[in-house]
């Protein structure tokens, strides 16, 4: 049976997307030079062709440049979709009007893309059975109490992680592989490994087809999801239902937040699926092309890219700033995450003219909203064309990836000589980059892997990328990796090259989870896995970047350091200082709450050009609590450094990467007699002093 002819009325222009209001449903979009508006529904999400084609009347149906309508009695479920004309003079008003292409709604909080072609919306023509649809649902969602975990950062361990890679590898052994729901059955193992929050790789609905053609041809597709479409709905490929993917994403958060952890999203607002010139129309372009990307002053058909990736999201407008607040509000408010990383963030500080703003109005707009006082806002502070800002982005409140932290450690634990200084420097907080700005530890992101480049076992494998699989003739992918075999490029049966990497891997583990700022963890690494040399698997939507869960009992011992890496952190609150440190003699009497060492005491070869050793004690926090005296050794032969004498307290092993029992809990440890220890070749080594 056909679906019925439903009745409109005028509708209202001030809320936007498809509103459930008494009568019916409200319809409303943005398109200031739109000369020709239509509604067009449909019964279900693979229906080829409309049901009902509603023609707005620029008299009725338009208020400012918002067109609008109310469609009565109209059921959940349904879907819809807009299509608009107007001009198309692109080299002189940036407009991409095209009547034969049906738009989703920017607004909409379901997608549905089951019959979605790239190629069909990116040429001339009409792509009615092949877009995308939006779905109406109604939202009568259930939160039960939950509420945001208001933890702060300083005391947060990050865990960065795909949803759909998390739980697609058969060995993960759930009904539901990749997606919401199997996350949920993942939570005893989140809650084991002791982190506080899962930041999670992109879960905005995005476009799998949007990938080169050589790497298309190749049955690849964008996996990692770097390609948002529709900034209110989640992914629908990440949903047992795709009409039911809003309630099983807050599902989701909600069970993540009684078993106390949070909810980080990876954001992704400096650029949109629709691409360069010869992209797919799929809303912005075909709605306001010129108000919503950034394009040439001289010849408005090109499209300014700041992002690599085709286009950039003019961020700065008054009208898409609006938006993009109003979707952190809806992913704050509605479905209660608890934060967000903004990925290539310095491309939203670009002003209209292209230029960086030292006052982005998007960027303080987030900044200074009171609903999104909560939440925690990270940048990667940088874009693709040389736009650097980690430590100088805009604000105060921001925390950043730290990128430098990120090099240094990399370089020092694979052997570079001369960086101790610059070790300190990071291990300390990175006050060079903060502090000066009023800023503080919290600030600073620290990782040593995530996502975008080597695994923890790769940085530890291989010298140089593999990204063959990727149909690019491995031209993709960065080139400055600061990794180090072992000796071996890849897989290699040699024991002492395989101990070697363990420890290499530890070793950098241990020294993210050792430092002032907030440790953020690439999920898989504590299982060692590799991705077999890829560092830009961003294609890759196979067990090359799917978890392997037969590795928790192959590469137990690095699954357990981490645990008791974390378990450490999180006992000695003197390594989450919420200030910077100063050096300084505490109140009566206490020790300073850093002193800086070499093997020798207060030696730490600060102009040494061929350092690769240091030591520094942190006093406790309180006067009960422990003090830490850490020694770093990367040179290849073991060195016998000093220990700071203690005042009625003894030193105890708590951590050595070299032991095979790397991680000791306090009732282990054995107090030390002697006045030196003896560190390793390429170990790291951590005393506890107390009574």
């Amino acid at each position: 049976m056909p679906a019925r002819s439903y009745s409109t009325q005028p509708g209202s222009w001030d809320l936007s997307g498809a509103r459930f209001v008494d009568g019916g449903v409200n319809f409303c979009c943005f398109s200031r030079h739109a000369t020709a508006v239509e509604l067009l529904l449909f019964e279900q999400a693979a229906g080829p062709r409309p049901f009902q084609v509603i023609e707005l009347d620029p008299r009725l149906h338009r208020t400012f440049f918002f067109w609008h309508v109310l469609v009565e009695d109209l059921p959940e479920g349904t879907c819809y979709g807009w299509r608009m004309d107007g001009p198309t003079d692109t080299a002189e008003s940036g407009c991409r009007y095209d009547r034969d292409k049906l738009l989703l709604d920017p607004w909409a909080t379901t997608v549905d893309d089951r019959l979605w072609d790239r190629a069909a919306a990116s040429r001339p023509g009409d792509n009615i059975a092949t877009a995308m649809r939006s779905v109406l649902v109604r939202d009568d969602y259930d939160w039960e109490g939950d509420q945001h975990l208001h933890m702060p950062l300083t005391e947060a361990v990050i865990y960065e992680m795909h949803v759909g890679g998390f739980t697609r590898h058969a060995s993960a052994d759930t009904p539901h592989p990749g997606t919401f729901r199997a996350v949920i059955e993942k939570i005893p193992y989140l809650q084991s490994l002791g982190i506080t929050h899962v930041e999670l790789l992109p879960i905005m609905a995005f476009d799998l087809q949007d990938v080169p053609p050589k790497t298309a041809s190749l049955g690849l597709e964008n996996f990692w999801g770097y390609s948002t479409h529709s900034f209110f709905a989640p992914h629908p490929h990440y949903a047992c239902d795709p009409s039911g993917a809003r309630d099983e994403f807050r599902d989701m958060v909600k069970a993540l937040h009684q078993a106390g952890i949070g909810v980080i999203l990876d954001v992704v607002y400096n650029h949109t699926a629709e691409g360069g010139i010869g992209g797919p129309t799929i809303s912005f372009r075909g709605m306001g092309n010129e108000v919503f990307y950034h394009l040439d002053d001289e010849d408005r058909s090109r499209y300014r890219d700041y992002t690599g990736c085709g286009n950039t999201v003019n961020c700065n407008h008054p009208l898409v700033t609006r938006y993009l607040i109003d979707s952190l509000h809806y992913w704050a408010h509605d479905m209660h995450v608890d934060g967000f990383r903004f990925d290539l963030a310095s491309a939203m500080a670009r002003g209209e003219d292209g230029e960086p703003e030292r006052h982005a109005p998007v960027l303080w707009s987030i900044e200074l909203s009171p609903e999104l006082g909560h939440a925690h806002v990270i940048a990667e502070a940088w874009d693709a064309v040389g736009l650097y800002q980690v430590g100088d982005f805009p604000g105060f409140r921001w925390a950043e990836w730290n990128g430098h932290y990120r090099d240094v450690i990399r370089a020092f634990v694979r052997g570079d000589k001369g960086l101790i200084e610059q070790v300190a420097t990071r291990v300390a907080g990175s006050s060079d980059l903060y502090e000066a700005h009023d800023r503080l530890p919290g600030n600073s992101i620290n990782f040593v892997t995530c996502h975008d480049g080597f695994t923890l076992y790769d940085l530890v494998a291989y010298n140089d990328k593999h990204n063959e699989a990727n149909g690019e003739d491995n031209r993709d992918g960065h080139n400055h990796n600061l990794s180090w075999n072992c000796g071996v490029e890849g897989p290699t049966d040699d024991p002492e090259i395989n101990a070697l990497r363990r420890r290499q891997a530890k070793n950098l583990m241990a020294i993210l989870l050792l430092s002032q700022g907030v440790p953020m963890i690439l999920a898989g690494d504590e299982l060692l896995r590799t991705k077999r040399g890829n560092n830009n698997a961003y294609c890759q939507n196979n067990d090359l970047s799917w978890i392997d869960w037969r590795l928790a009992d192959d590469n137990r011992d690095m699954l357990e350091f981490t645990r008791g890496m974390i378990a450490f952190r999180k006992r000695h609150a003197t390594l989450r200082r919420r200030r910077f440190l100063t050096g300084q003699p505490g109140r009566d009497g206490a020790p300073p709450d850093i002193t800086w060492h070499g093997t020798q005491l207060h030696d730490p070869g600060w102009n040494d050009g061929n350092a690769r050793a240091l030591a520094f004690m942190l006093a406790g926090l309180e006067p009960t609590d422990p003090h830490l005296h850490v020694m770093l050794n990367m040179w290849d032969e073991a060195l016998d450094f000093a220990l700071p004498a203690l005042d009625g307290r003894r030193w105890h092993p708590a951590v050595d990467t070299s032991a095979e029992r790397a991680v000791l809990a306090p009732e282990k440890q054995l107090a030390l007699a002697d006045s030196t220890y003896l560190v390793g070749p390429r170990s790291l080594v951590v005393l506890e002093g107390r009574a």
